[in-house]
């Protein structure tokens, strides 16, 4: 089945060239356990065009008008919230920000009836962030004719960070395949590790996980005997040594402590923390002469990376912001443009 592409012609400049692939028509997007490399890199060559997008002077695009898309948020957020309200106006949709305190959230009602309603209303999109795992599968398979996306569940996953954080790495890098990416930190209660984990192991990377031994989930200690299959090109290994982690490696990223999801003490004390997993850059004197620094936010300066590193010229933490809002706009894009055909090119207008 086959549709033509949405006009995407603006009214002012040249257009901008997306070239669109011929990937089987996704609904949600809840993880990257079902991404293929394709469509990943697919999502990827799209993002480019995104970007020059966000480089103009007039940001905005004709592409979703007419679509409403609804952000849940029941979780704190700043750049994950913002960046999918900005991407979605650039592209012309009616973007409405729900959070659970102040809504009916509050008299109880459950997470199912307030996407029932919402899918009453007419909504096209959903954006959700839930502190309990699976809450976006269970509304992808309740709702019908809206599109679901994960903005981060509980411990399970966060696959729109993953996605911006391999566009970031093959946009400074120029590849995947093959690169050594150490992830250092709270790996137990971090989500971004784990659709990391499955992102750049499915594009061929391989992939170091380090951190105190309370810290790296019992599940995740056997992982070179049960992931390095036909899913996971790339290999996926556990360490709690950092500094041996750290060498050669081409990109480093550290995760935030998450202290509001411990419920016991994880390791001694934060100064033993500092002293044996902090990302410092006399560490990063013995990873790759261009080896990236990255950090998903937000960040605990001085705890899980020092202050200098994460502002220095080696960080790539801003850029992950900022590519943060190409990503989600080009998912947008996918899930409600109706782009089904073979090999066409849309037109970007300013």
């Amino acid at each position: 089945m086959t549709a033509n592409v949405p006009d995407m012609v603006g009214a002012h400049g040249p257009p901008t060239r997306v070239i669109v692939d011929e990937i089987e028509e996704r609904r949600h997007v809840l993880d990257l356990d079902d991404f293929s490399a394709r469509e990943i890199l697919a999502i990827l060559d799209d993002t480019q065009g995104m970007k020059e997008v966000l480089a103009r002077d007039i940001k905005k695009v004709p592409t979703l008008r007419g679509k409403v898309v609804v952000t849940m948020f029941y979780e704190s957020s700043t750049r994950t919230r913002i960046s999918f309200e900005e991407a979605g106006k650039i592209l012309s949709a009616d973007v409405i920000n729900m959070a659970s305190s102040g809504s009916s959230v509050d008299k109880g009602e459950s997470l199912l009836n307030t996407g029932l309603t919402l899918q009453s209303m007419g909504v096209d999109a959903v954006i959700i962030r839930h502190p309990h795992a699976g809450a976006p599968n269970l509304l992808a398979r309740a709702l019908e004719g809206v599109s679901v996306i994960n903005a981060g569940d509980g411990l399970h996953a966060h696959p729109t960070q993953a996605l911006l954080d391999l566009f970031t790495v093959r946009e400074k890098l120029g590849r995947l395949d093959g690169l050594k990416i150490v992830i250092v930190g709270d790996v137990t209660h971090s989500r971004v590790a784990r659709s990391n984990m499955v992102g750049f192991g499915k594009m061929g990377s391989q992939v170091v996980l380090c951190g105190p031994p309370t810290l790296i989930p019992e599940d995740l200690k056997v992982l070179d005997s049960q992931l390095v299959d036909s899913s996971f090109p790339g290999r996926v290994q556990i360490s709690t040594d950092l500094d041996q982690s750290i060498r050669d490696a081409d990109v480093v990223m550290a995760l935030r402590i998450q202290s509001e999801r411990q419920t016991a003490g994880f390791f001694p004390s934060i100064r033993e923390y500092i002293r044996r997993w902090q990302v410092t850059s006399e560490r990063m004197g013995f990873a790759n002469n261009n080896c990236l620094v990255m950090h998903p936010g937000p960040m605990n300066e001085g705890i899980e990376i020092s202050t200098e590193l994460s502002h220095g010229d080696q960080s790539s933490i801003s850029t992950q912001v900022k590519n943060g809002v190409a990503v989600r706009m080009t998912l947008l894009y996918r899930l409600l443009a109706n782009r089904k055909s073979s090999n066409q090119i849309t037109e970007l207008g300013e």
